[in-house]
């Protein structure tokens, strides 16, 4: 049924149900007046129980049609190395950033090098709700409704050099908020780049949330940017700096270990990692547990419409 059916006590209202019935209730509103009145009861009900809820609108051309991973699962199945190697570490001890007040710096290769708080990034353009496919480099994938806007919005602002070529992201390292940060993993801190026609595509997104609400600290709290195309990893969280270069940023990963983990990384189910093959992924929070089936990886994690025209005439394999 597309309508409220029952009275809806403001403690049920959690973040997957208030995206869940908003869809159904802009699907009803099309069909009368009674769908019309809804939307903005539930709109205000669900604020209530969450102050932090993002005021996004649904991009239906960035909508998948994949079933939604549990917001459960989204906020406590992650890597986060900063607090930890286990998938549980995160949602434990993430508790301990302090995401207010931050600021991101600009530099490098721009006519307007400058440094933005969160809250006018929130404001420069306006607050989309993307439905993307995420797809780890471990063999694992999600579904998530994503809240932020195409990264260029932002690209544009600062006025990139002709000779930028490169976008550097860089990450938050604190050890006092961070407890991960003393082991010696990878070299601190975190550190992804894109190409510059990569960062330019519509589907890179600055995000800012998740299921409607603000970034929970485990996912890369307060702004993080998502490249669905690309394993997860690419998509840096806790971003602090973006630099523009002409040259290759060395990538935290790829640091570590370049014949494993590669700058583009792009989902591709005929280049296996080293130790295991990418030709099938595990969904997490599928209803069946242990016992669901593996599923097909598509190449470009399903998006090669909107991004395999990037890569024309490159060797995949060995631009891995």
């Amino acid at each position: 049924m597309p309508f409220i059916d029952k009275t809806i006590h403001p403690s049920d209202i959690t973040p997957q149900a208030v995206f869940e019935n908003r869809r159904n209730l802009i699907k009803a509103a099309a069909a009368g007046s009674f769908g019309m009145a809804l939307v903005p009861w539930f709109s205000r009900q669900a604020f209530a129980a969450n102050p932090e809820k993002l005021s996004a609108v649904l991009n239906q051309a960035y909508a998948s049609k994949d079933e939604l991973t549990p917001y459960k699962y989204v906020t406590s199945y992650n890597n986060f190395y900063e607090f930890g190697t286990d998938k549980a570490d995160p949602a434990e001890y993430a508790h301990t950033l302090q995401t207010r007040p931050w600021t991101i710096a600009i530099e490098g290769l721009v006519k307007k090098p400058m440094s933005l708080d969160i809250d006018t990034l929130l404001k420069l353009a306006p607050i989309e709700e993307r439905i993307y496919r995420m797809r780890c480099v471990e063999g694992w994938s999600m579904v998530i409704p994503w809240d932020g806007y195409s990264l260029s919005k932002l690209i544009n602002k600062v006025e990139p050099l002709g000779s930028a070529k490169f976008v550097e992201f860089i990450s938050l390292a604190d050890k006092k908020q961070m407890p991960g940060i003393k082991s010696n993993i990878i070299e601190w801190p975190y550190r992804e780049g894109l190409r510059m026609d990569e960062a330019m595509n519509p589907l890179t997104l600055l995000t800012f949330g998740l299921y409607g609400e603000v970034l929970p600290k485990q996912n890369g709290a307060p702004v993080r940017i998502v490249v669905p195309w690309k394993y997860g990893f690419k998509s840096a969280k806790s971003i602090v700096k973006i630099r523009f270069t002409e040259e290759m940023p060395k990538t935290s990963w790829s640091q570590f270990d370049a014949r494993e983990y590669g700058f583009y990384s792009n989902v591709n189910p005929q280049v296996d990692h080293p130790r295991w093959s990418q030709a099938m992924e595990r969904r997490i929070g599928d209803a069946k547990g242990a016992f669901a089936p593996k599923i097909k990886t598509q190449m470009f994690n399903g998006y090669a419409e909107q991004v395999a025209s990037m890569y024309a005439g490159m060797d995949l394999k060995k631009f891995y």
